[in-house]
């Protein structure tokens, strides 16, 4: 079954409320005060269903000028609007800037109503109808169906039904329930028994008893109790129906109209968006740099600023992008519309599209962030997600978050994210917890530097093999945890950019320079472990002549690597084959006794007992043996 949301629009007293009534049986006059004045002050809720067994859910929203905001507020989640125009006046000031409104919040289909056709005749409602054709043209409207009816009477209420009926089957496409749910409120209020209610227009995936979702832009978890559809009980809503939800962990005087629903994490807090704002063909306004502005978008109303980026000012009929700087914090997703009103007199002067619901601050005519939001006004959700990664060059970003930025659900994203993995424009890195993504522009410009750097590096430091690993990961990307910057490391040496002995990172093409000097050391070094036997010399303690102590270190770290010279610990080192030999002699006597202790290992190398402690405890680190009871015995590690 297909859920729709119907909305009215149209000026004060031509019937709307009237013509719900006869459409479904019910007042959507809910208070006191709207009875008693005759219109609608705030939004009304009822539901039909049409022939085709299709719940039709209806919004009946305020006419007045002064009620606006509630207006704009009920367009949330509509699918289809019935622009009610009385057919003994026609068109009015206040029907043109619902049209105005819906149109600039991307509303597409829709039923003209031509209401209180019993109190004219057919030659006044055949002139009433072709000043409205002449007043739609260029609207959203202007293909519209024309329906007669007289709400009062019940004249032409079977065929505004067929007409939604054929409207909905064959024009209306069902909203996406297999995305993130997201729920703007337009009320809330208290039940005794059971607290905190809010209601609103379920506008993308789904909602279940027991859910625990999350409240923006206030950051607080609040888990679903029950759920209402139309008055009747459910375990699960879906987009496309309204909702009334009862929700714990919250209270009434936390939220406000304005606030949102949805999945944990799935939305980020914003003060500021990017937009295309388009001023109105006929406002009598021109938007200024900085001009203070009543902003509406869902169900919000907030102040704001706009930052006019590519232009001086924007009049009647133009477009330009904006930074909205609002002052208070909100959270919404790209493609959302809004419409803007002048600060003081409240008139509509414009509106659009959010092209980035997080930005960051942009300087006015800035040709990258102008040329940034002309990509993000024309992409594909794919070429968005490319902007995002691109923007995260120092961190990458993991698909979780980049979902939560732009606010989609991490399998709406997978599609994209392999089209973009396949074009090559992004590297993607799995990891347990999560999947990073880097663009290719970033890794490309980082891989430079390395090369560049190594190519220094190996100038500089020839009996060096290259680089630590973790000096780089720290030159470059600190910002990035140690098992990426590993895995990124990994994908290096597969491309052969660079190549890996042990911790050290040099170019493909790059030797140890073995010269006369570097044999001249390598000889000093290994004279002196072979004189020293057992009876280990410091490294400190070795004579190196003119030869600077850094080539020195060089050399025996290239040599530790080759492993012809072992370290014992910081101070200690011997050639391999000795420690080697000691290994073995050790594991003989561990064959044959159970224990050997310092005191043996002492007179086993013919050495000094400050020279015996250190070789069992090299013994303990390569896992040949293993401390028990006294300080001075070991026994075999297996």
């Amino acid at each position: 079954m297909k859920n729709i949301i119907i909305g009215t629009a149209g000026h004060i007293d031509h019937g709307k409320t009237t013509l719900i009534k006869a459409l479904t049986g019910r007042n959507t006059d809910r208070w006191e005060e709207e009875q008693r004045r005759g219109i609608t002050i705030d939004l009304g809720f009822t539901y039909f269903d049409t022939k085709s067994g299709d719940r039709v859910g209806i919004i009946d929203v305020p006419g007045h000028e002064k009620f606006i905001n509630n207006m704009v507020a009920g367009v949330v989640g509509m699918d289809l609007v019935m622009l009610v125009v009385a057919a003994d006046e026609g068109i009015m000031p206040q029907t043109r800037e619902h049209i105005d409104i819906l149109g600039l919040l991307g509303m597409q289909k829709s039923i003209l109503v031509l209401n209180k056709c019993d109190l004219v005749d057919d030659e006044w409602i055949e002139l009433v109808e072709e000043d409205i054709k002449e007043e739609l043209k260029d609207t959203f409207l202007e293909n519209a169906p024309i329906v007669h009816v007289s709400a009062a009477t019940g004249q032409g209420l079977d065929e505004l039904k067929d007409t939604i009926d054929h409207l909905m089957k064959d024009e209306v496409v069902a909203k996406d329930t297999k995305t993130i749910p997201r729920l703007p409120i337009d009320r809330v209020f208290t039940l005794s028994g059971f607290g905190t209610i809010i209601t609103g227009t379920l506008i993308s995936g789904t909602i279940s008893k027991e859910d625990v979702l999350e409240m923006y832009p206030i950051e607080r978890e609040c888990k679903i109790r029950s759920i209402q559809v139309h008055g009747k009980d459910q375990d699960v809503c879906e987009a496309g129906q309204r909702v009334a939800i009862n929700l714990s962990n919250v209270k009434k005087k936390e939220i406000s109209r304005g606030c949102v629903i949805a999945a944990r994490n799935s939305m980020k807090n914003t003060d500021m968006l990017d937009v295309k704002l388009t001023v109105l063909n006929d406002s009598m306004r021109i938007v200024t740099n900085h001009e203070r502005l009543h902003l509406y978008t869902g169900t919000s109303e907030i102040l704001c600023r706009a930052v006019l980026l590519d232009k001086d000012e924007i009049g009647p009929g133009e477009s330009g992008l904006v930074q909205l700087r609002l002052e208070e914090q909100i959270a919404l997703k790209r493609g959302d519309r809004f419409v803007v009103r002048f600060y003081s007199p409240m008139e509509t002067i414009g509106g659009g599209v959010v092209l980035e619901p997080n930005p960051t601050r942009k300087k006015r005519f800035d040709a990258n962030a102008i040329e940034e939001l002309k990509r993000k006004e024309s992409g594909s959700l794919a070429d968005i997600m490319e902007l995002h990664i691109k923007e995260h060059g120092d961190t990458m970003i993991t698909l979780n978050e980049l979902a939560k930025t732009m606010a989609h659900s991490v399998d709406e994203l997978q599609e994209y994210l392999e089209e973009l993995k396949e074009s090559g424009a992004i590297y993607v890195f799995s990891m347990k917890k999560d999947i990073y993504l880097w663009h290719k522009e970033s890794e490309f410009a980082l891989r430079q530097k390395i090369e560049r750097d190594l190519t220094k590096y190996h100038e500089k430091y020839p009996f060096r093999f290259g680089m630590k690993k973790a000096e780089i990961h720290m030159t470059y990307l600190k910002k990035v945890k140690p098992n990426v910057f590993d895995a990124y490391i990994d994908f290096l040496v597969a491309e052969n950019a660079v190549c890996r002995k042990e911790e050290f990172l040099y170019l493909p093409d790059f030797t140890v320079c073995k010269d006369d000097a570097y044999k001249a050391i390598e000889k000093i070094i290994t004279e002196a472990f072979e004189k020293a036997g057992y009876d280990f010399v410091r490294f400190s303690e070795i004579e190196f002549g003119k030869t600077s102590g850094d080539k020195a270190d060089d050399v025996l770290n290239i040599m530790i690597v080759e492993k012809t010279v072992t370290r014992i610990n910081d101070e200690m080192f011997t050639m391999s084959h000795l420690m080697d030999e000691a290994k073995e002699k050790i594991q003989q006597h561990l064959q044959k006794e159970n224990l050997i202790t310092i005191a043996q290992v002492r007179d086993m190398f013919s050495t000094s007992r400050k020279s015996a402690k250190p070789i069992l405890e090299y013994m303990d680190s390569i896992k040949v043996t293993k401390k028990v009871g006294a300080e001075s015995e070991r026994v075999a590690y297996l």
